[in-house]
């Protein structure tokens, strides 16, 4: 059964740097994808990053340029590196992954990466200003 387990939410101030981490269980096929979401209060699930098997990596315009996301297969988690945090980065984070598919981006949508089979429970960022 696969799972996924997020850690290293909470709350710093803006312009602050926090990384999450997600490990999984189960095995992905050859191609797979891993992604981050998140969840503001009062908005809809956004993508913010993915990885496919490839090492391709793909970014909401929101957090380019702040978030990295890599992936650690040895270990089996993921991470998401995030700096120069604002206010409005404020949300629950999500892992999310497709074990049999390589990454499926839409850029200009809120969700950002589609396909994704197993999520995890989430972790709570909170950013103060």
């Amino acid at each position: 059964q696969v799972q996924l387990v997020e850690s290293g939410g909470g709350s710093v101030q803006a312009g602050g740097s926090l990384r999450l981490s997600c490990a999984y269980s189960g095995y992905p096929s050859s191609s797979y994808c891993m992604a981050w979401f998140r969840q503001a209060p009062g908005k809809e699930r956004e993508g913010v990053a993915a990885v496919s098997s490839d090492g391709s990596t793909s970014y909401a315009n929101s957090v380019k340029d702040r978030f990295t996301i890599s992936i650690d297969n040895t270990k089996r988690i993921l991470y998401l590196q995030m700096n120069s945090l604002k206010p409005e980065d404020t949300a629950m984070y999500y892992c999310a992954a497709d074990y049999s598919s390589m990454c499926v981006v839409i850029r200009g949508t809120t969700t950002f990466v589609y396909g994704m089979d197993y999520w995890g429970k989430g972790t709570l960022i909170t950013i103060s200003s």
